[in-house]
């Protein structure tokens, strides 16, 4: 561990009295919604929420796109987010002129990769259904993105994710840990996923692991790995580029976890350097001139710039100044393992068949 990591882990240990009183508020609020004292509303169609206990990635948007690609050609889907960091407020539903200030960078990922599904946003989700239903009333399922804590919508089917490098039964509430919910919260979960699992992972990790978390009889547990595709060109995106080992890049990120796209990255370049924005961060013409003048600093022969999916709707209005910059997106997506994907494709589908 590096002094900065070791300086940053001290500090949130010296957070721990927070911690404790943030982990009691968290306590009674459960409380109150598990004695119905807080009200839980049930809608009567299928209601998939896909969320976790802690705060940073462990892959809520590629399994809802996950989820998309699975199901969208047999039942109208719908997302419902709350468009974090968005610059507008209430609810909205993606149309063409949406942009991701206006309902967020997921959700204009998803709208822009799904255009047949409804892509809503709203903050109190419990006002936001009935909208939606109302602008599509074809609508069939919704997915709640990361909905797990909103407990006001009782969801008929949750997804609970969890990091393998931050598995929810070894983290501490914030801010000396990460989690945003009680451990023992999961046990509201019909499936867990244990995301950013490798693609090498045994049989004998696996039961570790399940031995670990002990899912309930209800519980069904799955384990997926990241899978990146083919960089596309932003602003052209029929224009692809393979990764090979004489290539420098500038990986350009704004999301909560780098270490699996930057190991990524090492494995299939030849070097490669970083510029780290906070997580959702809303770039500006400053940060353009800042990726421009780092990339023209890099003197290797064959070089390009890399960001993320989610970064690239963020970027992507910079039309004038990207167009000159070789700057391709990467593409990710859950792989379940262990030859268990029909099986969380009958799951799912079995909860939605329920309502026909």
């Amino acid at each position: 561990m590096n002094l900065a990591n070791l300086t940053f882990q001290s500090i949130r240990f010296l957070l721990l009295p927070f911690a404790l009183l943030y982990g009691v508020a968290v306590w009674v609020r459960n409380l109150l919604y598990d004695k119905n004292v807080l009200k839980a509303t049930s809608v009567n169609m299928p209601i998939i929420c896909v969320g976790n206990l802690s705060v940073g990635g462990t892959g809520k948007s590629p399994m809802v796109e996950y989820l998309l690609r699975l199901l969208k050609d047999e039942v109208k889907m719908a997302t419902l987010s709350r468009g974090y960091k968005r610059k507008t407020k209430g609810y909205a539903l993606a149309n063409e002129q949406s942009t991701a200030l206006e309902i967020g960078d997921e959700p204009m990922q998803f709208h822009l990769k799904f255009p047949d599904v409804a892509v809503a946003v709203g903050e109190a989700r419990i006002e936001a259904i009935p909208q939606l239903l109302h602008d599509r009333p074809q609508t069939q399922a919704i997915i709640l993105d990361d909905g797990f804590q909103h407990r006001s919508v009782k969801a008929g089917l949750n997804i609970l994710l969890t990091d393998y490098n931050n598995l929810f039964t070894r983290d501490f509430f914030l801010p000396t840990g990460d989690l945003r919910d009680e451990r023992r919260s999961y046990k509201r979960a019909e499936i867990i996923v244990v995301t950013k699992c490798p693609a090498t992972l045994t049989e004998e990790e696996r039961r570790k692991i399940e031995e670990e978390i002990k899912p309930l009889p209800h519980q069904q547990l799955f384990f997926s790995t990241i899978e990146y595709g083919v960089p596309y060109h932003i602003l052209h995106p029929q224009q692809d580029y393979h990764l090979h080992k004489n290539l420098e890049v500038l990986l350009v990120t704004g999301i909560a976890n780098t270490d699996p796209l930057t190991k990524h990255i090492l494995a299939n370049s030849y070097t490669y350097e970083k510029i780290s924005f906070s997580d959702h961060h809303v770039f500006s013409i400053d940060d353009l001139k800042e990726i421009h003048k780092r990339f023209a600093k890099m003197d290797h022969e064959h070089k390009i710039i890399i960001t993320t999916e989610k970064d690239a709707v963020r970027l992507v209005k910079f039309k004038d100044e990207l167009e000159s910059l070789p700057l391709f997106v990467l593409p990710i997506r859950h792989r379940i393992l262990f030859n268990r994907e029909e099986e969380l494709k009958k799951a799912v589908i079995g909860f939605i068949e329920q309502f026909a």
